[in-house]
């Protein structure tokens, strides 16, 4: 797994969903990433699906995982190398990330200070119509204990 770093751009805030076919690599693509528990590329995934016998070119794969990110079905990051990453999340609200930047284990969270800080400053200089991204990296216990070994 590649290790997660910056956050990828800010997407737009999802809007309502535009109608989408649900055509069966889309439907693939959706089962293969629902089964992965931490974020991963467009390769990875496509390498996932011709293991599992799945007929989805990588091309269809890029423009299934960009369209899942554009309508909110996925979260996406970018990892230390700026390429974009993929995760089905489990919360279907806001919500941030605890990366590993080693192995890209993930660990949703809620953060009910951050969401009031970010309320209070954009408040405090006349914004509205929020929109922030969180994303927090750093070594999961497994491996800070493969490093230290």
């Amino acid at each position: 797994m590649s290790s997660a770093g910056s956050p990828a751009d800010p997407a737009p805030a999802p809007g309502p969903r535009a109608e989408v076919r649900n055509t069966k690599q889309r439907r693939a693509v959706r089962a293969a990433l629902r089964s992965q528990s931490d974020f991963v590329t467009t390769q990875e995934l496509h390498a996932r699906l011709q293991d599992d016998g799945q007929k989805v070119s990588l091309a269809t794969t890029y423009r299934v995982l960009q369209s899942m990110a554009e309508i909110g079905e996925v979260d996406t990051l970018r990892n230390d190398d700026g390429e974009a990453i993929y995760r089905q999340c489990e919360a279907e609200h806001h919500h941030h990330h605890l990366v590993c930047r080693r192995c890209g284990a993930t660990v949703e969270l809620e953060a009910p200070t951050v969401e009031a800080w970010a309320e209070q400053t954009a408040s405090a200089y006349g914004y509205s119509d929020l929109d922030h991204t969180i994303e927090i990296a750093g070594l999961c216990p497994r491996c800070r204990q493969e490093n230290t070994a």
